[in-house]
């Protein structure tokens, strides 16, 4: 059993034009006292960016009057939502859902010193829903994989990309690769790679071909039943 003590709210909207909607799925991660949380901030037309503030002793102690992360690109364009953040050698990788009002893909940033930002681009491939489901069909998934195409297709249109969020990165390599957890609905699998440029569309065409054997979790419980992903 898990003793979970209720520390009340830590962070509310504010007036601020992009957090003067809500704050919510914050990613945390502690150097030396200090939390450093990065949090998703939503404006009144519902566009996302991405908040900093510092925590100690669970007391924010320092909040940015402007986003760190802003949407700048066409994939992006309704919102840089939900970030996920890790160390690893050195660098920290914060990695994020880049949502355009149809599509949601996953992008990444990284940093030396947690305050200046470079973004990289997208990791997950432009692959449309339709194809996916296809290449699922050959995998050894469970059929639930195959069924959520219909959902998207129905919702936002034929021509839908496969929609992926979730993305966090391990905090060490494994066999010198990078290993990272991601959300095709409604499980969580994971990647292994030597780089970033390495996720290539056909890449992942060939990982999907064998996605049942990266499979890390699939929706097991009641409270789980229609999916899970990394938090």
């Amino acid at each position: 059993m898990v003793t979970v003590k209720n520390e009340g709210i830590i962070l509310e909207k504010t007036n601020l034009e992009f957090e003067n909607k809500g704050v919510l799925n914050p990613a945390c991660i502690q150097v030396d006292d200090i939390t450093h949380m990065f949090y998703r901030a939503s404006n009144h037309h519902e566009v996302s960016s991405i908040g900093y503030c510092q925590l100690k002793d669970n007391k924010v102690v320092k909040r940015l009057k402007e986003p760190v992360l802003f949407p700048e690109y066409d994939y992006e364009k309704k919102g840089v939502e939900d970030p996920r953040i890790t160390l690893l050698e050195g660098t920290y990788y914060l990695f994020y859902t880049a949502y355009d009002g149809k599509n949601a893909l996953i992008a990444y940033a990284t940093s030396k010193d947690l305050v200046h930002f470079t973004k990289q681009g997208l990791v997950s491939p432009k692959i449309s829903y339709d194809e996916a489901e296809d290449i699922f069909r050959e995998s050894k998934v469970r059929e639930r994989y195959t069924l959520f195409e219909m959902s998207f297709k129905e919702r936002e249109g034929k021509d839908v990309l496969l929609f992926e969020k979730d993305a966090c990165l391990f905090p060490k390599k494994f066999n010198h690769k990078f290993a990272l957890l991601h959300r095709i609905l409604p499980g969580i699998q994971i990647v292994y790679f030597n780089n970033f440029s390495e996720l290539t569309e056909d890449r992942w065409r060939d990982y999907f071909k064998n996605l049942g054997d990266f499979i890390v979790l699939d929706p097991l419980f009641w409270f789980e039943n229609r999916n899970i992903g990394g938090g």
